[in-house]
């Protein structure tokens, strides 16, 4: 009854980091720093592995999809953070907070699938590098790749569909940077247990899953490399994998740190960690698909030639 007698939610207010003005100003020039070296980034590895004929590989190619990924994924949220930083009321309207719900789950969900992916491919060059070219044809790994989006994609459809059809009256005061799906579940003004049992159906699947896939392809490595007599060799067939491999432990390392640290008591502990949390979150959001180009592309041989070569083409067209 108390339900009934509220007005629906039209729009909903993001707190972000109100209670702290400084750290808004501060914070506004360090994620639009970093948004831009993000786009710049990945925007120059999808060009290199685009224009460059020899890093037409399977590898590149769906080194090419996290890049692409990871600037939908932070188009998606960072400039609402960055008007959030400079604007006094920060409101979304209640379908633009599904839509970016939509975009920044989907990217996530799509990202953990294209993981997996892309620790088979390692296994494969590594573990049979002489069917390689039969496994890891065009044929199959464009699929594959598109397979990852749609799955993603269809995941997170499902999730915000049942998010939509809530009701949300009375308190519309998200506690976060942006329209995070359990901040916005936790106004809703009706039962969110299939909500709930429907995302954790899903985390198994998107995150349970690809972390199975990504664990068993490197045992097998290992156990490969480790079979190799010379040290060099050894190296070699490690350098390989190092990368994505990295990516995985920062990708999956920062979403352990998030859900499983122990809340505070304390309430005014419990502030501080609030803060923190939000913090933290933005640094998942940000900072891994900023850290990701780097770390792809600096101990990547191809892939700084391909660079090399893609500006010096440039200086000489200007010339």
């Amino acid at each position: 009854m108390q339900a009934s007698n509220q007005s629906a939610v039209t729009e909903f207010v993001l707190l972000g980091l109100s209670a702290h003005p400084k750290l808004e100003k501060t914070f506004f020039v360090v994620i639009l720093l970093m948004y831009l070296v993000i786009l710049l980034g990945n925007g120059v590895l999808i060009l290199v592995s685009v224009s460059s004929s020899h890093l037409h590989t399977p590898m590149y190619f769906f080194l090419g999809n996290p890049s692409f990924l990871d600037i939908c994924y932070t188009t998606s949220s960072v400039p609402l953070v960055l008007d959030g930083f400079l604007t006094p009321r920060k409101t979304i309207s209640f379908s633009a907070c599904a839509v970016q719900m939509f975009l920044s789950f989907a990217m996530g969900a799509t990202e953990c699938v294209l993981l997996s992916m892309m620790a088979f491919d390692r296994y494969v060059a590594i573990c049979n590098p002489l069917r390689y070219p039969v496994v890891m044809s065009k044929a199959a790994y464009v699929p594959m790749a598109a397979s990852s989006w749609v799955a993603g994609g269809a995941n997170y459809l499902v999730q915000i569909s049942l998010a939509v059809q809530l009701p949300f009256c009375g308190d519309n005061v998200i506690n976060h940077f942006t329209c995070e799906i359990l901040a916005v579940l936790k106004l809703a003004c009706a039962d969110i247990s299939i909500n709930v049992i429907s995302m954790g159906m899903a985390n198994v699947i998107f995150l349970g899953v690809p972390v199975l896939l990504i664990f068993v392809s490197y045992f097998f490595i290992l156990i490969t490399i480790l079979r190799i007599a010379s040290a060099e060799g050894q190296r070699k067939a490690f350098s390989t994998c190092s990368a994505h491999l990295t990516v995985v432990v920062i990708f999956y390392g920062t979403i352990l740190f998030m859900y499983a640290k122990p809340k505070s008591k304390d309430p005014l502990g419990a502030n501080k960690k609030d803060v923190s949390d939000k913090l933290i979150s933005l640094f998942y959001g940000v900072v891994t698909p900023m850290l990701n180009p780097i770390i792809y592309s600096l101990r990547n041989k191809d892939v700084k030639a391909a660079v090399r070569s893609l500006l010096s083409q440039k200086c000489f067209t200007q010339r």
